[in-house]
């Protein structure tokens, strides 16, 4: 897996507001796969004391997003069916994996279960996505920021636009033509 994509998908589920409010923290990536762990809290409790499947849902669709958009493009989801086999223990650490089972040039098939410990099984998922073949938004074809391009470009208009003893370069109309042919036109 390209290392720029791992590292900026990390920072990006870092500052979801979502997971936050969830704690969860996403513990492993690979193209394909994900892995996400949560700790059941009493905040999490259905009016029966369980697990609520609201918040086991939250944990099966982090794995699911960041697995699913591991390769650098935008994956959205389609359909997700979920079998919720077991409640939790309180304060128990759940670990979701997520696994991509087939991939084609629009969608991909996941599979994500959610485990206690090692080897209880809480709920499995199957999952499909929409591949959107368009660069992750906070990424450029080569990893970077696309912020950063994009205020390289309004300050070189800013620049063609007030100095006008620059040396002769692309009008902005090119300049913008160019960055926003780079984000949305990669193959």
């Amino acid at each position: 897996m390209n290392s720029k994509i791992k590292d900026a998908i990390f920072e990006q589920v870092a500052k979801e507001p979502f997971v936050e409010k969830f704690n969860l923290k996403l513990i492993d990536l690979a193209e394909g796969y994900s892995k996400v762990a949560m700790v059941f809290t009493p905040d999490m409790e259905n009016m029966f004391g369980k697990a609520h499947g609201g918040a086991l849902f939250a944990l099966i669709d982090e794995a699911f997003e960041t697995a699913s958009n591991s390769h650098g493009t935008v994956a959205v989801a389609l359909n997700m069916s979920i079998s919720y086999l077991a409640s939790p223990s309180k304060g128990a650490t759940l670990t979701a994996e997520a696994r991509e089972i087939n991939r084609t040039n629009k969608t991909a098939v996941y599979e994500i279960k959610v485990f206690e410990g090692e080897s209880l099984l809480i709920a499995s998922c199957q999952a499909l996505v929409y591949r959107m073949n368009k660069p992750l938004p906070f990424l450029d074809h080569e990893g970077r920021g696309i912020e950063r391009d994009a205020y390289n470009a309004v300050f070189i208009h800013f620049l063609y636009v007030n100095y006008f003893d620059l040396p002769p370069m692309l009008p902005p109309k090119k300049i913008y033509a160019r960055f926003w042919g780079k984000y949305f036109l990669i193959n």
